[in-house]
């Protein structure tokens, strides 16, 4: 389902969590559930893996992550800003200690002058750390290469964070 690479990606993160004791949660909008779908892809991730929102509307952000509305309001839902507060959201309403978060323009619509096709924002929050934060410019390589590659800087972004 997921090509080998994020598979060997996900298998490492699942490792590494496991043995720190680590479980993780994923707030995901354009993303859709894929990478909590890449992590559950491998046997036993149920030890590891312990939900995943799929917040794909501005009141989803608010209502099931604790998004502050005017947040979205002043930056945009795809911003850093709402990517930082959707992995702490996460963190804290899941009761975790990983969380990841992606929020970005797929296309083929949806760009503005200022936030083209292909731009992602990832976030990753570890109880008792400071939040990372990645902005990636993909381009306009597709819908499902966009989301696809987001998938696999999300999972590099938790293995930063571990």
């Amino acid at each position: 389902m997921f090509p080998e690479s994020v598979t060997a990606l996900a298998q490492m993160l699942l490792n590494e969590a496991r043995e720190a004791g680590l479980h993780i949660a994923t707030a995901e909008s354009c993303t859709s559930g894929l990478i909590a779908a890449a992590l559950t892809e491998i046997a036993g991730s149920s030890d590891v893996v312990d939900r995943g929102f799929i917040v794909y509307t501005n009141r989803a952000k608010t209502e099931m992550l604790g998004v502050p509305p005017d947040l979205i309001a002043q930056h945009g839902a795809v911003s850093e800003e709402v990517a930082r507060a959707m992995a702490e959201g996460a963190l804290k309403i899941a009761g975790v200690q990983l969380a990841v978060s992606c929020t970005g323009i797929a296309g083929p619509s949806g760009a503005t002058a200022t936030k083209p096709i292909g731009l992602v924002h990832l976030a990753a929050a570890r109880e008792g750390r400071t939040t990372l934060h990645l902005e990636c410019r993909f381009g306009d390589i597709g819908r499902a290469q966009v989301r696809m590659r987001s998938v696999e800087a999300a999972l590099k972004l938790l293995l930063q964070i571990l």
